[in-house]
């Protein structure tokens, strides 16, 4: 449990066999989201928006992921 939250259950399939996490991150503006990418076609699915390193712990938690790959 993070920081006293409820965790909620994944709204999003995430299958590590076909696909992995990344965020995304603009260079222009900052913005991060984290989301997964097809290993087959590069199809990147957003899942959240990430405001905060909490954002990103709760992102890691939720699915059971221990590392995300950066993608600029």
């Amino acid at each position: 449990m993070l920081f006293g939250k409820k965790i909620k259950k994944p709204e999003i399939s995430f299958d590590p066999d076909t696909q992995y996490a990344i965020i995304r991150s603009s260079i222009c503006t900052g913005e991060k989201v984290a989301g997964f990418k097809s290993k087959a076609d590069g199809h990147f699915t957003e899942v959240m928006l990430i405001r905060s390193y909490e954002d990103e712990l709760r992102f890691k938690e939720t699915y059971g992921i221990d590392t995300i790959k950066p993608e600029y």
